[in-house]
């Protein structure tokens, strides 16, 4: 009775899955060539939950005319901020059979600018300014009048100002590891170019998850990284396909995933929906603005009851 049981959702899954791609999803990220209005920007995106690009959407602000290691030697050479480097690229990612978090460093703009200027792949550790605490407010004050910390046709739409404004700018090396974030996101490029490639709430159930020890990446005296455990974290969930070379012999579900690759460039802004599976690369030395609004937790917490089915 069980197994049949467990055999119908996993068929209904399917369905949902099949269902939304036939009516509303679409194979490629639409682009738009101007800013949407609010009501448009809600009922075409927002509401269906779909992901869009408005190319040049912030072509305006002054950092993307002002914005490179010159300018950010001569304005916050001397700031003190918060990198996170890796052997290998990969931050929050599984390595090893553990889930593996970056070593996180304080060092001067300077020095980190330095750092990507010298950077190649014979280098031990990849730089990369990500923290997502609203960093752009708090590490990053002395530039935040070269962009806006909110989009207006995008806080209109949510009807909220944004919670977060975080500064990202780093090796070309770096790579997002595959994830899913509660709340919305309108991702500005403003130099360079990030990669996305994105699957939909509505594949979950074929998202292979496992479960692993957390553990930190931390480089010792002669300049090798040790991965250590950490305990006080415990065991995380995460993605266990890797969506640059998925095995699918050992996850033949990933095969039903609908995968959507774009890339946003110089100038552009994704909007990125709740909820969105995303893997991301990006251009060296790129630098990018993330816009991040809370909206509730009733989706989150559907979506996370889907999981555990799935699971």
């Amino acid at each position: 009775m069980e197994g049949s049981l467990l055999a119908l959702i996993s068929q209904k899954l399917d369905d949902l899955s099949i269902e939304a791609r036939e009516l509303y999803l679409e194979s490629r990220v639409p682009r738009l060539k101007k800013p949407p209005n609010p009501l448009e920007f809600y009922r075409k995106y927002v509401s269906p939950n779909k992901p869009v690009i408005i190319e040049g959407g912030i072509t305006h602000w002054p950092g993307v005319r002002k914005w490179s290691p010159d300018y950010f030697r001569n304005k916050i050479g001397d700031q003190t901020v918060t990198v996170a480097v890796t052997p290998n690229g990969y931050a929050d990612a599984v390595n090893g059979g553990k889930f593996v978090m970056p070593e996180e460093r304080r060092m001067k703009m300077c020095q980190f600018l330095d750092i990507l200027d010298k950077s190649d792949r014979h280098n031990p550790g990849v730089f990369y300014i990500q923290k997502q605490n609203s960093n752009l407010t708090e590490e990053f004050s002395s530039i935040i009048e070269d962009v806006e910390t909110d989009i207006p046709w995008g806080s209109e739409a949510f009807g909220k100002l944004p919670d977060a404004v975080n500064f990202w700018m780093g090796d070309g090396r770096a790579i997002t590891s595959t994830h899913r974030d509660h709340y919305e996101n309108l991702y500005c490029v403003v130099k360079g170019w990030k990669k996305f490639i994105l699957i939909p709430p509505s594949d979950l159930p074929h998202v292979p998850y496992e479960t692993y020890q957390a553990a930190v990446y931390k480089q010792d005296d002669i300049g090798e990284f040790q991965i250590i455990d950490d305990e006080a974290t415990g065991q995380v969930p995460w993605v266990a396909v890797d969506l640059l070379n998925p095995d699918l012999e050992k996850y033949p579900q990933y095969a039903k995933c609908q995968t959507v690759e774009v890339t946003v460039r110089e100038g552009d802004v994704l909007y990125l929906p709740s909820l969105w599976f995303h893997h991301v690369q990006q251009s060296h030395g790129c630098i990018a603005v993330s816009i991040c609004l809370i909206m509730g937790n009733l989706c989150w917490e559907a979506v996370s009851s889907t999981e555990q089915l799935a699971l």
